[in-house]
């Protein structure tokens, strides 16, 4: 195995002309956002079936009261979300749905199962528009887990991988389809000993969330509050929206998260590698990430929607 190249950017970048997100890229980039958004509406589509279907069988809007198996949908649709059903007390929901029935399906007339379904996605819309905001952030951190996972394997090294919501390491298997879906770190060893890449963790020194965390430990030292720092090997932050009109503010977040990390760092004479990765970047966005890799500052830097970039940087991050 060889060593990390002191400018590793040089393997996949020669000028910051190679870093600018191209139309199709963008394209394609919008075409798989869509695709996300229509795959996280299932459930909600579905669900709104089922309850008109189930409502049907009421001959008017008092009668919904009396159904046992749709007052979750008649909560939802008086737009009381799940999170809020969690506050509110059963008398607050049972007056919601009274409000429901008395303002809105009573005046609807005969029409008034289609008008509980439209309240219904109402509410749904709300909640899918809360996970649609996220799923740039999902897709960037799928498709470079995904990588990292292939980089792995083609390297013949083992894994452990953390699921994200029991914490629990688990041993590679031949079938790791889709674990990047619930996957919240990755643990290897190269020739410099045990590695471990864990997303999204507050880093104590920082006091912010890093996108990325490289650490020279295996997965089970893993408590940041005890983690030395001289342990932190690389940092990163991953922005996946792929719209080209918030890509400038994107790199201003992410700059400014990953000065802070610097600053934080080297008050403690630590100097870790700092990386960037976006899936939009534009051209005056692409000469100031430029600049920052010749002067140091950023260790690495790649496009998220040009593969040769994502390959390179995990490959980087594999050798570290």
């Amino acid at each position: 195995m060889s060593s990390a190249p002191i400018r590793p950017y040089l393997v996949h970048l020669r000028s910051s002309e190679d870093l600018i997100t191209s139309y199709e890229a963008t394209r394609a980039g919008f075409v798989s956002m869509a695709l996300e958004k229509n795959r996280l509406a299932t459930p909600y589509v579905s669900e709104a079936r089922v309850l008109q279907a189930t409502a049907s069988l009421a001959k008017s809007p008092a009668e919904l009261l009396k159904m046992d198996s749709l007052q979750h949908g008649l909560l939802t649709a008086a737009g009381l979300s799940d999170k809020a059903l969690k506050i509110l007390s059963p008398e607050n929901g049972y007056a919601a749905v009274q409000n429901l029935i008395k303002q809105f399906l009573e005046p609807a007339g005969d029409k008034f199962v289609e008008e509980l379904v439209y309240r219904f996605l109402l509410t749904c819309g709300d909640a899918l528009g809360g996970s649609s905001r996220n799923i740039g952030g999902s897709w960037a951190q799928q498709k470079l887990t995904r990588t990292m996972i292939s980089t792995l394997r083609v390297a013949g090294a083992g894994y452990k991988w953390c699921q994200r919501d029991s914490e629990e390491w688990l041993t590679m298997s031949e079938d790791d389809a889709g674990i990047e879906e619930r996957l919240k770190g990755l643990s290897w060893n190269n020739s410099h000993g045990d590695r471990t890449l864990i997303f999204n963790l507050t880093v104590p020194v920082v006091s912010n969330n890093v996108d990325m965390c490289l650490f020279a430990f295996a997965s089970d030292h893993v408590d940041v509050k005890t983690t030395p720092l001289g342990s932190y090997i690389a940092l990163g932050e991953l922005k996946g929206g792929v719209d080209p009109a918030g890509a400038d503010e994107h790199w201003k977040t992410a700059g400014t998260a990953l000065g802070r990390i610097r600053e934080a760092f080297a008050k403690k004479k630590l100097y870790p590698a700092i990386f960037y990765v976006g899936a939009a970047i534009k051209e005056k966005m692409a000469s100031e990430i430029w600049a920052q890799l010749e002067d140091g500052r950023l260790t690495n830097a790649a496009n998220l929607s040009d593969e040769t970039h994502v390959v390179s940087l995990c490959r980087w991050l594999y050798d570290l």
